[in-house]
């Protein structure tokens, strides 16, 4: 498995991003790591009022990176139900090595801290876990997590429950096209259940299409940081009444023209 050079920066609101120089892309906004995490991945997806309101969770990311998300909901999971049984799942071709993710500053911005501690022996599993390519699995705090150390295209995955919440966050399609294609949505849609919601900070009107002609209805939501928008889609139009649906029809009908394409 190949090493990324990476770099680690302090973003705005003080957290720890990752400059990834093998990719030449942040893994998370500079201007504020951990506040978009919070704000594109538990707040706008629903996560954090579906922990409170008692409701089922089961998420998807496309794109473990730090860890961050998963520290993010195992906080969460901690603080509204701690007698919850919640999945995570999700998939990394290139995790960082584990005395990386033990210098970041994530322990600051949550509060139950030993879950932090707790972070780079996950990445110690996917480092050992390479050359299988098997999924390594394990509990941070209360949530049971299983990590695909693999490029998505190679990922074999029939989940028992359904996802509830997708955390789409890859590279931007400029770096990572693949991971923005329609095939990758469609994949999504046919493992989630019928009200599932799916997060991204990505906003072209080509990943927006993208997200349409693999069955996804896609609205816009304001931005984290500086950004103007960012996107929320789901199988479900109750879950979008908050948002600005957009044209999914249209979309598809310039994608298929060749308008639009990643």
């Amino acid at each position: 498995m190949a090493k990324q050079r990476t770099r680690i920066e302090l973003s705005r609101d003080g957290s720890h991003t990752v400059y990834s120089e093998t990719a030449g892309s942040y893994f998370h906004n500079p201007n504020g790591a951990v506040e978009e995490s919070l704000y594109v991945y538990f707040e706008s997806s629903g996560i954090s009022r579906a922990l409170q309101r008692d409701e089922d969770v089961s998420v998807m990311e496309i794109g473990f990176g730090t860890g961050l998300n998963l520290l993010l909901l195992a906080d969460l999971v901690a603080r509204y139900r701690p007698d919850a049984q919640v999945k995570f799942t999700s998939v990394e071709a290139y995790p960082l090595m584990p005395d990386q993710v033990q210098q970041l500053n994530f322990a600051a911005f949550i509060k139950h801290k030993a879950l932090f501690e707790a972070l780079p022996a996950v990445f110690g599993k996917l480092q050992d876990a390479h050359q299988s390519g098997e999924p390594v699995s394990g509990k941070l705090g209360e949530v049971h997590y299983e990590i695909h150390p693999c490029l998505f295209s190679k990922l074999k995955l029939r989940p028992k429950r359904p996802f509830t919440h997708i955390l789409h966050d890859p590279f931007d399609p400029v770096v990572s096209p693949e991971l923005w294609k329609p095939g990758v949505f469609k994949w999504l849609r046919e493992r989630s259940a019928e009200d599932a919601v799916l997060t991204t900070f990505g906003a072209s009107t080509a990943a927006r299409a993208s997200m349409a002609v693999g069955g996804w209805l896609v609205a816009r939501a304001p931005g984290a940081l500086g950004k103007r928008e960012m996107t929320v889609a789901s199988l479900s139009e109750e879950k979008l009444r908050d948002f600005k649906r957009l044209n999914e029809a249209r979309l598809k009908q310039r994608w298929e023209a060749g308008e639009l394409s990643i």
